[in-house]
């Protein structure tokens, strides 16, 4: 049981770490801020692009952005 709560203490103390973590990416003007919660803070568009290009742009940074959060959080788990 002991093992039980040092698990569960580890667990909360990453979310708490995670919840700092920022991550923006930013691909053709388009700007992407997402915390380690997932959740966007901030999207700035580039209004020289089309829709469809400033989707793909969206879609790609929200992408990459995903990727390093999950990997900040494998570098924090094995801390």
């Amino acid at each position: 049981m002991f093992d039980q709560l040092k698990q569960l203490k580890k667990i909360k103390d990453m979310q708490s770490a995670l919840e700092k973590e920022r991550i923006e990416v930013e691909k053709d003007g388009v700007k992407l801020v997402i915390n380690g919660k997932l959740e966007v803070e901030g999207i700035i568009l580039n209004p020289e692009l089309s829709k469809d290009e400033q989707e793909r742009a969206i879609k790609d940074c929200f992408n990459e952005a995903i990727k390093k959060i999950q990997m900040i959080m494998a570098k924090k788990m094995f801390q």
